[in-house]
């Protein structure tokens, strides 16, 4: 296996499964330069956290009158509207006994009061420190938007794993629906899937565990110790792909 990239958006305090996609990396693409949906919301500004111990959106208010399209790095979160005050109220009221709070809480707070407007220097600024925290360092980070690239949907792909010096591309679960994998073995770049088990751990304030939630739920409820554990094997779990 050579060197393996993975490509993703700057997404908002994201899942578990995004980190445990940067540590079965050897480089990470933030695709910052990527149009951002006029309409409906997206993970780069909401991600679901255990509220009344049901999974619900927590939401970063985005400005929206804007004319045209733009991209993810050329968005900007609302500075009129104390959206990051909502949410530090929302997890102190939902987590604060959960175990690992105290601890973990006042690491990641300074994260989310970040006074950055820009939703893509944010969400990359969070990720790239919990990243560290996690020591998920070994993977080197980088924004699309640094890259000279070209072409669109799987030739773009292909582009910035070669512009990164990868011949191996990690791809989720959900790529079968845009993925041409043809495109992929005619580049001579190499399929994996990432093949993602979510680990089930103590959660706090519900009976019935729920998955894919924010990394704050795991962090308040395992700690960065623990946190770190669920990535010991970050250099197995691969699916190649096999069906050709």
């Amino acid at each position: 296996m050579g060197k393996v990239v993975a490509i993703h958006q700057p997404n908002f305090f994201p899942w578990l499964g995004y980190f445990d996609k940067i540590a079965r990396s050897d480089v990470f693409v933030l695709f910052d330069d990527v149009q951002f949906p006029k309409k409906g919301g997206v993970w780069s500004n909401r991600v679901k956290l255990l509220i009344g111990g049901e999974a619900q959106w927590v939401t970063a208010s985005i400005v929206r009158n804007y004319s045209g399209v733009q991209n993810i790095n050329e968005m900007e979160f609302r500075s009129d509207i104390p959206w990051r005050e909502k949410i530090i109220r929302s997890i102190e009221f939902n987590y604060k006994k959960a175990p690992f709070y105290e601890e973990t809480f006042e690491v990641f707070q300074p994260f989310l009061m970040n006074p950055e407007n820009n939703i893509a220097e944010y969400n990359c600024h969070a990720v790239s420190e919990i990243v560290a925290r996690l020591g998920l360092d070994h993977t080197k980070m980088v924004r699309s938007s640094s890259i000279d690239h070209d072409g669109s949907s799987n030739e773009l792909l292909i582009d910035l794993i070669r512009k990164v010096g990868g011949d191996t591309y990690m791809c989720g679960g959900g790529a079968d629906g845009y993925q041409d994998d043809a495109i992929f073995d005619e580049k001579k770049i190499q399929l994996l899937y990432q093949s993602f088990d979510h680990p089930v751990y103590p959660q706090f304030n519900t009976e019935q565990f729920v998955s894919g939630l924010s990394i704050i739920d795991v962090l308040v409820n395992l700690g960065f110790e623990q946190t770190k554990n669920c990535f010991k094997s970050h250099l197995t779990g691969y699916a190649p792909n096999n069906s050709k």
